[in-house]
């Protein structure tokens, strides 16, 4: 019964995680990290490697 009451115990805290609310790094929610993260990797996604372009030259150049 023991070993039973620590499975139990000890499946109940490794569902824990933290809340969408709880702080995260760089002073923004969990939640919002997350989305940021995806949000770069979508934008990882989008950019072509420099490998693809055939001619770098005809590129338009870039403005400050």
């Amino acid at each position: 019964m023991r070993s039973f009451l620590s499975a139990l115990i000890l499946t109940g805290l490794v569902a824990c995680g933290p809340a969408q609310n709880d702080p995260g790094p760089g002073g923004v929610t969990v939640g919002e990290a997350k989305a940021l993260d995806e949000a770069a990797e979508m934008l990882d996604e989008r950019n072509l490697p420099p490998d693809s372009i055939e001619n770098p030259e005809t590129l338009p150049a870039a403005t400050d």
